[in-house]
């Protein structure tokens, strides 16, 4: 259940179609490419001859300028996109990421963003406009950690609480994985190598918690993250164990509390592992 108002809902809705309105605008001076085409080193866009520059510039900063009023859309429902590479993106935020050489998105990435973000935020209204009062407190699951609502977004706005645990935790690992250069272990190996203590191995480069090894709280943290990684690597292997083939296994969903409760624990290693700092060894100094 939503944690905003319906006022505060309606607005961003507003403002995400007014983006829209000035996207495809823009978009009729441009020419549209796609990935494909682009083959992953040119734009995805770029102006069409015979454009008046001054109305293209125009349009260009009213998408900016709409682009900045509907900027929370995208973190409020969790529709982000992930990008090999890079991982979660805001599509609607990084609009202009499409003139770049290189681009990572392409103007279908827009349009779908946008269109999945206003069906989320009709749902979020129904869900706001249908709560009672109440004195406890509620809570958002789009405010968990990127990169663990962006694998679970999909499948929760449908209900789907079990599919979305199981693909926000495969997600981190994968997230973790291209990031570190580690697609040759599985993910339980990967963990233990990852945050075990230790200096780092060639070719088996290591997360570890910042700070002097003589302070006790980073002491603490460096002995608690790996036996934490570990553990919650072992429950997503049970989820999937349980989830990948519902009607063999169960027909019993995980509630929507049930899910919050897991998702919590991946976004919570989520945030712990940004602050960690990797460390690789040198490979090519003389004498290793």
């Amino acid at each position: 259940m939503s944690q905003y108002g319906v006022d505060y809902l309606q607005r961003l809705r507003t403002a995400v179609e007014k983006f829209e309105e000035a996207f495809n605008a823009w978009m009729s001076t441009q020419v549209e490419s796609d990935h494909m085409s682009a083959r992953g080193l040119f734009p995805t866009v770029w102006t069409k001859e015979s454009q008046d520059r001054n109305e293209v510039q125009r349009l260009e900063l009213a998408v900016a300028k709409a682009a900045g009023v509907a900027a929370s859309a995208v973190s409020v429902t969790g529709a982000y996109i992930a990008i090999a590479g890079i991982g979660a993106i805001d599509p609607i935020s990084n609009w202009s990421f499409m003139s770049a050489p290189k681009a990572p998105i392409a103007p279908r990435d827009i349009r779908t963003t946008t269109a999945n973000v206003k069906g989320r935020l009709d749902a979020m209204i129904v869900d706001a406009e249908s709560r009672t009062d109440s004195d406890l407190p509620t809570f958002a699951p789009a405010q968990f950690h990127p990169v663990v609502w962006s694998g679970a977004s999909a499948h929760w706005t449908t209900h789907q609480y079990r599919v979305a645990v199981r693909e926000a935790a495969e997600g981190l690992t994968v997230h973790w994985k291209e990031r570190l250069g580690r697609n040759d272990v599985d993910d339980t190996v990967f963990w233990q190598q990852t945050l075990s203590p230790g200096a780092p191995e060639p070719g088996k480069p290591k997360l570890t918690w910042p700070g002097a090894l003589d302070d006790k709280t980073v002491k603490s943290m460096r002995g608690g993250l790996e036996p934490l990684a570990k553990a919650l690597n072992l429950l997503a292997t049970g989820l999937n164990l349980t989830v990948r083939n519902v009607t063999t296994h169960t027909r019993t969903e995980l509630s929507e509390q049930e899910a919050m409760e897991r998702l919590a624990a991946y976004s919570y290693l989520a945030r712990l592992l940004d602050r960690c700092e990797p460390s690789s060894a040198d490979e090519d100094q003389p004498g290793e």
